[in-house]
């Protein structure tokens, strides 16, 4: 079967997209599934979390969509095995003025994924926290998008304009992306708002939601410091831990029908 390539996107920054995107494809190729993670965000934490430096880099996220490397030149190995990563470094930061000019420019990372659908079982995108031209060529590349979201009093602000890009990107550019999920990070369960946090997101979006939740876990935000995801930093934690649940319900999910498309008004 062809790869799930899977965008990982909220506008808002710190809600946990590059921690999911590092532990959830380590888990994922810890069960054996072939996994490719990019790097798509030019702050480039994914990267420092594999424990791989940025400096003197040839190939990136950037040369890729650039069309100035091919995907089997910009891929990366980490220490984990099965999972492999296309960095990211500083020059990805002017990649949105520099597409402004192209044709088809919505369609560069796309294009350059082809090879992955044969390569890899699933593919994940770290976006940026924006919703400027390099998250919509990781929708218009992905198959499946998870939304994820810090369970705090602002959660729900501006994610409405989040399924509004993400309609507009299905209806004009990539017909078959599907919501996977949206995923409640950093959860802390003896705080009385995260818990009306959690009961609100359920209420208004239901089974679009994962049961799976993320808590607020201090081995998680250390392991990117030892240059290694949470799993391999300490896999008892229940962050970890968390991350294994997700990954168990994530290849549930995908051998489901597919949830349907978020509308704006259900946001």
């Amino acid at each position: 079967m062809p790869a799930r390539i899977i965008a990982l996107s909220n506008q808002k920054g710190g809600v946990g997209k590059t921690t999911t995107a590092i532990n959830l494809a380590t888990a994922l190729a810890a069960c054996g599934n072939r996994v490719l993670v990019i790097d798509f965000d030019p702050q480039g934490n994914t990267t420092t979390g594999f424990g791989i430096d940025k400096r003197g880099l040839q190939h990136s996220s950037y040369s890729l969509l650039m069309a100035e490397s091919t995907l089997a030149e910009a891929v990366l190995t980490t220490q984990v095995p099965n999972l492999h990563l296309v960095a990211s470094t500083i020059h990805l930061s002017g990649a949105e003025v520099e597409l402004v000019p192209i044709m088809a420019r919505e369609n560069r990372l796309r294009d350059a994924l082809v090879a992955a659908h044969d390569q890899y079982d699933y593919v994940f995108i770290d976006c940026p926290p924006s919703l400027g031209l390099l998250t919509i060529n990781a929708l218009v590349a992905a198959t499946d998008i998870i939304i994820p979201l810090q369970c705090e009093f602002f959660a729900m602000e501006g994610i409405s304009q989040l399924f509004k890009t993400f309609e507009l990107v299905r209806k004009s550019l990539n017909p078959n992306l599907q919501v996977l999920g949206v995923l409640l990070t950093m959860y802390d369960k003896r705080n009385n708002l995260a818990q009306a946090v959690e009961r609100d997101v359920r209420e208004h979006l239901t089974d679009r939601v994962f049961e799976t939740v993320i808590p607020r876990n201090v081995r998680l935000s250390e392991a990117p410091s030892h240059g290694a995801p949470g799993l391999i930093y300490d896999v008892k934690s229940p962050g970890s831990q968390a991350y294994i649940r997700l990954a168990a319900e994530l290849m549930q999910r995908l051998a489901l029908p597919a949830v349907p498309a978020v509308t704006q008004d259900a946001a």
